[in-house]
Formats: C-alpha cells, structure tokens, sequence
C-alpha cells in the first residue's frame, strides 16, 4: 500500500508540472474575455461608404454550396463596387450559377486564375488574381469564401466597425452550420483547440505570432495589402488567412479578430469524417507559426485539454480510498479543467447554428471529443498536405 501511495503521488506530481502551467496560461486568457470586443451586428450602409469595397470569391468546384453566399452578397447595399468570382476551372457548373446572377446584379464578375505556380496554394492564388484585377477605387478588399451566407448589413458592418476601431484588416469568425450527429460532438471540440490557443474573437493581440485570423471574411485595407504585395508572402501557405494578417500585423498594421456570428453563417463540411480530413489539417497553423509556438501549442493543447478526462476518468474507473496530497491536487485542478471546458461550451453556443441539426444534442457532449480533437491536431502538425479541395500538392514530409 505505501509503495503503491508512492507511485501514485510521483504520477500525480509529474502531471501537476505539466498541467499547472498550462492551465495558468488559459486562465489568462480566458479572463480577457469579458472586455472583448461586441460581436459585430448588421448595419445599414451610409452615402461615404459608396463603392468602397470589392470582394472576392476563391471557387473550385463550388456548385453545391455557393448558392447562398451568391445571394447574401447580392443582398448587400451600395457600398460594395463589385463582385469577382475568382473560378479556377470548375467542372460541376460553378460559373453558370455565377452568370445567373449576374445577369440580375451587374457587380458580379467571372474570372478565371491563370495556371497554378508550383510555389503557390490554390486558395491564395485565387484570391491574389482577384486582388491584382479588382478596381484601385476601392478603399477596402474583402476576401469570402463560397461556403458563406452572408446577412445584409454584413458588409457595411464590417467597414464600419474597422473605421471606428482604426483596424487595418479585420476577420470575423462566422456561426457554424451543423448537420449531422458527427458534426455537433466532433467540431465544437476542434474548435475548441483555436479558443484555448489564442484569444477569443474580440480580444485584440499584442504579438504578431499570436494573431488569429479567418479568411472566411477577411477584410483589408486596399493600400495595405497592396504594400505587402497582396497574398504573395502567404503564397505557399494552407492556413494563408492567419499567414498573411501575422505578416500585416508584424509591419504595424492594426489587426482584429472579431465575433461575426450575428452577420454571417457558413456551413464547412459535410459530416465528421469530412470535417476531420479536411478542417483538422489546417487547425494546427504550422504554415503560420515558429515551431517554438507550434510546440507551445500542442503542450497546452496536451495539458488543458486532452488530460482532463482521462485523468478523471482514471479517478472514477479506478477509486482508492486513499488518496496523497498530490493526488488530490491533481483531482481537483482536472475538475476544474472540466468545468472551465463545459463554462466555454455554453460561451460559444451562439456561435452554432442547430436548428436543423440531427442529434444537435451531442454538442453538448463535445467535450468528451476532446482527445480526439487534440490527437488530430498533433496529427496534422507533423504532416504537410498532399491533397487539398481537389488539387494534389508535392509529396508527403
């Protein structure tokens, strides 16, 4: 029984070394949460914001998903000059549903990219086409994606909020679309992994390597991007959005991240098995990180995150009626953990559509998913991609 109480409490110590750091770093950050920026609500446009933004659309094969993000940014006012639908040869009828449009709104415009560059990702490729032919009248460049629905008011909310906050580049997280049972318990627990790492959305970072940002709606000054040569330096980049607002912010630039779950929806993947091949891989930001942050990351990610629960579970499947003063510690702290864990599920439940989602109450379970999350991001951070929306890139490292 002693020998047994002694390996015990040198367990438990060991993992209060690891954990305890770590869950002092996401106290810190989650205590910012309170003075975070409001989420952003739709706004209606004003005279001075005439014809000051263009978008564009990256798409590849998009015809069963670009249809609401067509119409939501057909429902915005006068401040968007034009509309470009960066095509890159789809097969699957994409451009016809962009020419239905644009016979009804005359902002649309359908382009093609040229060849891929060997040294370019498909993404950023596009969306640097779209930026080299958009109009030099434009005082602002937002990049969408065609997975988004857009809200009225989305667009003139976000120049709005840019102007008053003096942000050179600003980029919304969205409310997810869930679906399927797989869905509402895998991808909260992943994007979970992005909450404990960085700020929350609203809470802007002083550190550039910090940065967090989402290409879904990525808004930035024309003249600020064109001084950082548009999406070059994140050219080869699979997270290019984080990429590129890390390279804006590390010359000065003012760069938010805000919560845009009131002003645009935006449905990713279709169940978990996609949702974990395609979504899981780019989660690790590796593309935009040193490799002492990647590393920072997976250790809090480790601690904060993937231990809880086993470890409480080890406590219940495994009780003793004896228990050392680090054992206890350790009980204690993971429950905390967990509570902490549930607390920010509801926090981010507005930022979840699941209206029509089958088995939507597994969200509430997420955090059973934990693990699994984590382990995808360990998974994702030692490999490259060889394939990404239909494009085959290099070979595996």
């Amino acid at each position: 029984m002693v020998s047994w109480l002694i390996f015990q409490g040198a367990m438990a110590f060991l993992l209060l070394l690891i954990q305890i750091p770590a869950a002092a770093v996401l106290l810190s950050r989650l205590l910012k949460g309170p003075s975070r920026h409001p989420p952003l609500k739709p706004t209606s446009a004003t005279p001075d914001l005439v014809g000051s933004v263009s978008v564009v659309v990256p798409t590849l094969n998009e015809a069963d998903r670009i249809g609401p993000c067509l119409a939501g940014l057909s429902r915005q006012s006068y401040e968007v000059r034009e509309v470009i639908i960066v095509d890159s040869n789809s097969q699957d009828g994409t451009p016809d549903l962009v020419k239905a449009v644009q016979k009804n709104d005359p902002r649309f415009r359908l382009m093609t990219d040229d060849p891929l560059p060997a040294d370019w990702v498909g993404r950023p490729w596009a969306l640097h086409n779209g930026f080299l032919h958009s109009s030099e009248h434009s005082q602002w460049f937002l990049g969408m994606d065609a997975d988004t629905q857009p809200h009225p008011g989305l667009v003139a909310s976000l120049i709005k909020t840019a102007q008053t906050e003096g942000y050179d580049l600003v980029s919304l997280s969205p409310q997810f679309i869930l679906n399927s049972p797989g869905e509402c318990w895998l991808q909260p627990a992943l994007l979970m992994t992005l909450l404990y790492r960085f700020e929350s959305a609203g809470v802007d970072s002083s550190v550039a390597e910090r940065v967090m940002a989402n290409g879904q709606c990525f808004l930035c000054r024309r003249a600020v991007l064109a001084q950082v040569g548009g999406y070059s330096s994140a050219k080869s980049s699979f997270c290019d959005d984080v990429t590129l607002a890390r390279n804006i912010s590390s010359q000065g630039f003012r760069v938010g991240f805000l919560d845009g779950a009131q002003v645009f929806k935006v449905r990713m993947y279709e169940g978990a098995i996609q949702t974990w091949q395609e979504w899981g891989r780019s989660l690790d930001l590796k593309d935009a990180s040193s490799s002492a942050a990647l590393w920072w990351d997976l250790w809090l990610l480790f601690a904060v995150q993937a231990l809880p629960l086993p470890i409480l579970l080890g406590y219940f499947l495994f009780p003793s009626s004896t228990l050392s003063p680090f054992s206890l510690a350790l009980l204690g702290l993971n429950s905390f953990l967990l509570i902490v864990r549930f607390a920010l599920l509801l926090a981010i439940a507005p930022s979840y559509d699941r209206s029509q989602a089958k088995g939507g109450w597994l969200f509430w379970l997420s955090p059973f998913a934990d693990p699994l999350a984590v382990l995808r991001i360990f998974l994702s951070a030692f490999r490259t991609p060889t394939q990404w929306r239909g494009r085959q890139y290099g070979h595996p490292s």
